[in-house]
C-alpha cells in the first residue's frame, strides 16, 4: 500500500529561530533523507517552495478563483511531501519516522502526517 507523508512546519516558530539554529537544523536533514531513501520504499520525496510562490485555486460561482498563498488557515503549513510503498502500516510508520520532520525541528514546529492512499495512478 502507498502512503502519503506530509511534512509540516510552523512559519512563525521557524522564523523566530536564529540563522545559526536554522543552519544547524537543516544541516542534519540530508543524512536523515538518505536513510529514508535507503529503505528502497520511498517513491517520491520533495521539499515545497517558499510560501510566497503558492497559489490556491477554488471553485467560486462556476469559475476558478486563484489567490496567493497557502489555503490552510492553521498554524502549520506543509513544507514537504513523500510517498512510501510499504508492505504494512507498521513499515510505513517506521520509514516515515526517519524523515527529518519526524525526528528533528521541534523548535520549528516540525511534524509528519502519514496518510494511506486509497487510489493512485502512475505515469
Amino acid at each position: 500500500m502507498k502512503y502519503l507523508g506530509l511534512a509540516y512546519f510552523t512559519p512563525e516558530k521557524f522564523a523566530a529561530m536564529s540563522p545559526a539554529a536554522v543552519e544547524a537544523l537543516v544541516g542534519q536533514c540530508p543524512a536523515r533523507d538518505d536513510a529514508m531513501r535507503a529503505t528502497g520504499k520511498v517513491r517520491l520525496a520533495a521539499s515545497l517552495g517558499d510560501l510566497d510562490g503558492w497559489k490556491t485555486l477554488r471553485p467560486r460561482q462556476g469559475r476558478t478563483q486563484v489567490s496567493d498563498g497557502p489555503y490552510t488557515e492553521s498554524k502549520e503549513v506543509v513544507g514537504g511531501l513523500f510517498i512510501i510503498d510499504a508492505d504494512s502500516p507498521e513499515e510505513a510508520v517506521r520509514i516515515a519516522s526517519l524523515h527529518p520532520a519526524a525526528t528533528l525541528g521541534e523548535e520549528g514546529g516540525w511534524a509528519v502526517e502519514l496518510i494511506p492512499m486509497e487510489f493512485h495512478f502512475e505515469t
